[in-house]
């Protein structure tokens, strides 16, 4: 898996097309078409990761609990 990166890239509208600066000098430059659909796609798949997340988050807290409540044998 790639590196994942906590900061969010720059992104600025210049002579009718969008640039994206992202980490590690990653630059693109698309039409406001492409960015429009670049963008609901990073909207759909950042609320999938995030549910991903929380439930991860959730089923190792379940486990933590029931370790926490298991009986002695």
């Amino acid at each position: 898996m790639s590196k994942i990166y906590k900061d969010a890239s720059k992104v600025t509208a210049e002579d009718g097309s969008v640039l994206l600066d992202g980490p590690d000098g990653v630059a693109v430059a698309v039409t406001p078409e492409a960015a429009l659909e670049t963008a609901d796609r990073l909207t759909d798949k950042a609320a999938e990761a995030n549910g991903q997340r929380v439930e991860s988050e959730w089923d190792e807290r379940q486990r933590r609990e029931r370790r926490a409540i298991k009986p002695a044998d």
